[in-house]
């Protein structure tokens, strides 16, 4: 089949394609998830050069267990769990690294920000003073509101993912908010 017919495919169909040994439809789930699993990852990973890394890894599990996936209704939650389990090896695996941002940190964060003309230089600043807020987050707050805000997982799903239950998720999505909400004060 050529490459095009595979790009109209919805993702379900891709994910069946997949795991029936279609190599070009695993190719192009990859191509349709790659930018969100990078996305996590540079959301939680303090060391910036070990995202691409860390999103490869993922990536690859996601592709030598495709065929392990039983309903492609659960394929968001069961690819955010191969995520969140990378990441927690990571972690072990490097116990001296720091997730917490220090103010000097923060500051060069933010002596980063470009500006552009217009709305477009201050939605820019806006975005990433948000980005600031969210890995100045501590770990577990930060998986929380990821989890939720960007995948759009529920609650549940969170709880199956981070090894919690119902109650706790709700609550580390509430202290996220808060300290969000207090680090944009300016802004809102």
């Amino acid at each position: 089949m050529p490459n095009y017919v595979y790009k109209r495919k919805n993702i379900s169909d891709l994910i069946e394609a997949s795991q029936n040994s279609d190599i070009k439809a695993l190719e192009e789930l990859i191509k349709r998830v790659q930018k969100d699993v990078y996305s996590i990852f540079f959301h939680l990973c303090k060391k910036k050069n070990d995202v691409s890394d860390l999103t490869q890894e993922a990536l690859i599990k996601m592709a030598k267990s495709i065929s392990t996936l039983k309903s492609t209704k659960n394929f968001k939650s069961w690819l955010n769990q191969i995520i969140t389990n990378v990441f927690y090896d990571y972690t072990r695996k490097n116990p001296n690294i720091n997730f917490d941002y220090n103010e000097k940190e923060l500051n060069e964060i933010k002596d980063k920000i470009g500006c552009e003309p217009g709305e477009k230089c201050l939605f820019s600043e806006i975005e990433k003073f948000i980005k600031i807020a969210i890995i100045s987050l501590p770990y577990d707050l930060r998986i929380t509101l990821l989890l939720r805000e960007y995948e759009g997982l529920s609650y549940y799903d969170i709880s199956k993912i981070t090894n919690t239950n119902i109650g706790t998720v709700k609550s580390r999505l509430s202290r996220a908010r808060e300290k969000i909400q207090f680090a944009l004060k300016d802004f809102i």
